[in-house]
C-alpha cells in the first residue's frame, strides 16, 4: 500500500515535471521562431524599400552607417547577408533573376525558387533555408530571398541545449522527487505499520479470552445444560470471535500482491458451488436465488480470497435482501470475467452507494439491527483490487442493487 502509494506521488510529481517543462520548451520554441523571424523580416524589408538592394550608406568613413536599423544590425550586416531577387512580368512569367550578391544559387535554381513563391502567392515564408517576401517592385512583382541557414542553425543549437537542459532537469528533479516521496511517505508509513502492529496485537490479546470463554461455555453446558443466557453469551462471543478474524484478514489484504497464491482454476465451477451453498439458506429466508453462470470460465488469481469474495456478496445479498425478495447471480466473460450479484432493496435509494465499500459502514448508524460489522465488503474490495480488478455497487432501478466485479 505504502509503497504504491509512493510510485503514486512520483508519477504525479513526473507528469507535473514533464507538463511544466513541456510548456517552457514551447514557449522558447515560439518565442525564439518569432524572433528569427522578424530578424529576417527586417532584412526583407530593408532590401525590399531599396529595390533589391542595401540602402546607400550615409556619412563618412570606408563603412559609413546607414540611417536607423534594427539593433541586430551593424556595418557589417550588407557584406554578410547572401541574397537573390527574381522578378516577374504582368504575366507572372520570370524577367530577371538577379544573383549578384549570392554564390551558391544559379538563375535556374533561383527561377525555380520565385516560382513556387509565385505560386504560393504568401507575402512572407520559408522555402529551405531562405525567408522571402514578395513586394510590387519597378518591373512588377518582385520576391527578395534571404539565405537565413547560419540563423536557422544557431536556433536549432539552441533549442538543442534547451532541451538538454531541460532534460536534465527532470532527470534531477524527478531523482529528488524519488528521495523525498520516501519522506513524504514515512509518517503515513508510520502510522499504516502501528496499525497493523494494533490489530495484531489484539489479535493475540483477544483470541485467548475469546477461546477460553467459548470453551467454558461448551463445559458449562455440558454440566447444566443450554438456557437463553449462555446462548447470548455464545452468540456475541463467536460474534467477536468473527470481527477479529475480519479485521486480521483485512489487514493482511493492505499487504503486497506478493502474498496471493496465484493459479488458475474455474470461476464457473465456484460460482456454482457458492450459489449452491446459498440456495437452501435463501429458501429458508423466504427468497428466491436465480443464477445464469455462463461455462468454462476459467481465472488465474488466488483461488481461497476469490471464493471469499463471492461468499461475502451472496451472504450480504441473502442478509439485506427484502423478505420474499429475489436474489439474481450473473457471471459472464467479456474482455474479463464478470461477476454480477443483484437483489431487492426497498430502501436503495438512501443508501449512500460510493461508501458502501467503506471500513465499518453500516447505512444503520444506531447498529441497532442484526448483520455484520460494515467490512465484508471493505475486505471485498481489497481481495479485488489486489488482484487488480474493479468492483463497484450500482442502482439498477426501482427496488434492485447490484455489484458489479471485474476481475483482471
Amino acid at each position: 500500500m505504502i509503497y504504491h502509494l509512493q510510485k503514486k506521488v512520483i508519477r504525479i510529481c513526473g507528469i507535473s515535471v514533464f507538463l511544466v517543462f513541456s510548456a517552457i520548451f514551447a514557449l522558447i520554441f515560439s518565442i525564439g521562431k518569432n524572433q528569427l523571424n522578424q530578424a529576417m523580416d527586417a532584412l526583407t524589408d530593408r532590401i525590399s524599400e531599396n529595390n533589391g538592394i542595401f540602402p546607400e550608406f550615409e556619412g563618412d568613413g570606408p563603412f559609413p552607417k546607414m540611417g536607423k536599423m534594427p539593433d541586430f544590425m551593424t556595418e557589417e550586416t550588407p557584406f554578410a547577408t547572401r541574397f537573390f531577387t527574381v522578378c516577374f512580368d504582368e504575366k507572372g512569367n520570370i524577367a530577371k533573376a538577379d544573383i549578384e550578391f549570392v554564390s551558391s544559387v544559379t538563375e535556374t535554381l533561383a527561377g525555380e525558387y520565385g516560382a513556387e513563391a509565385y505560386r504560393r502567392g504568401k507575402e512572407r515564408g520559408w522555402m529551405e533555408n531562405y525567408r522571402y517576401k514578395m513586394y510590387e517592385g519597378e518591373l512588377g512583382k518582385t520576391v527578395v530571398f534571404v539565405d537565413g541557414s547560419m540563423s536557422r542553425f544557431m536556433f536549432q543549437r539552441v533549442l538543442l541545449a534547451a532541451g538538454i537542459v531541460l532534460v536534465v532537469s527532470m532527470v534531477i528533479i524527478w531523482l529528488a522527487a524519488v528521495v523525498f516521496s520516501r519522506r513524504a511517505v514515512k509518517p503515513m508509513a508510520e502510522s499504516f505499520e502501528k496499525q497493523k502492529q494494533f490489530i495484531t496485537d489484539a489479535n493475540h490479546e483477544l483470541k485467548t479470552p475469546l477461546t477460553l470463554i467459548l470453551t467454558n461455555l461448551d463445559i458449562l453446558e455440558a454440566e447444566v445444560g443450554k438456557n437463553e443466557w449462555l446462548s447470548d453469551i455464545r452468540s456475541e462471543g463467536e460474534r467477536m470471535n468473527a470481527l477479529v478474524n475480519q479485521l486480521v484478514l483485512l489487514a493482511r489484504m493492505d499487504e503486497d500482491r506478493s502474498n496471493l497464491d496465484c493459479r488458475m482454476f474455474s470461476l464457473s465451477d465456484m460460482v456454482k458451488e457458492a450459489v449452491s451453498e446459498f440456495q437452501m439458506m435463501a429458501e429458508y429466508r423466504g427468497k428466491q436465488l436465480t443464477a445464469r453462470i455462463a461455462p468454462g470460465i476459467r481465472y488465474r488469481g488466488d483461488e481461497t480470497s476469490i471464493h471469499r469474495v463471492i461468499w461475502i456478496l451472496l451472504d450480504n445479498a441473502v442478509k439485506y435482501c427484502d423478505k420474499a425478495g429475489r436474489i439474481h447471480v450473473v457471471l459472464e466473460e467479456r474482455k474479463h470475467p464478470v461477476l454480477y450479484v443483484e437483489n431487492t432493496y426497498a430502501n436503495v435509494e438512501n443508501i449512500r452507494l460510493e461508501r458502501l465499500f467503506d471500513r465499518f459502514y453500516r447505512e444503520d448508524k444506531a447498529r441497532t439491527s442484526p448483520g455484520g460489522f460494515g467490512i465484508g465488503l471493505a475486505i471485498a474490495k481489497a481481495i479485488v483490487k489486489s488482484h487488480r480488478g474493479e468492483i463497484s455497487a450500482y442502482n439498477k432501478g426501482g427496488n434492485n442493487i447490484g455489484f458489479k466485479t471485474v476481475l483482471k
